[in-house]
């Protein structure tokens, strides 16, 4: 399993950031590629909910606080 990486302010400016993508997707009546790009907002939501972010373990970032 992958290590946490993300930390809680982190997440939650991922939340909010996907939500937004996702609210603004599915009210918006917009067509082609930029309307579905919003979709791109499920990825945020992913890592924010699993507490992992992949491209932060490949360039080894990390937000979590350091345990002691």
């Amino acid at each position: 399993m992958l290590k946490t990486n993300v930390g809680s302010l982190d997440r939650i400016v991922r939340i909010v950031i996907g939500a937004a993508l996702l609210v603004w997707f599915f009210f918006d009546n917009g067509t082609g590629f930029w309307h579905y790009a919003k979709l791109i907002g499920i990825v945020p939501l992913l890592t924010a909910a699993l507490g992992t972010c992949p491209l932060y373990s490949i360039f080894g970032i990390s937000t979590c606080p350091m345990k002691s």
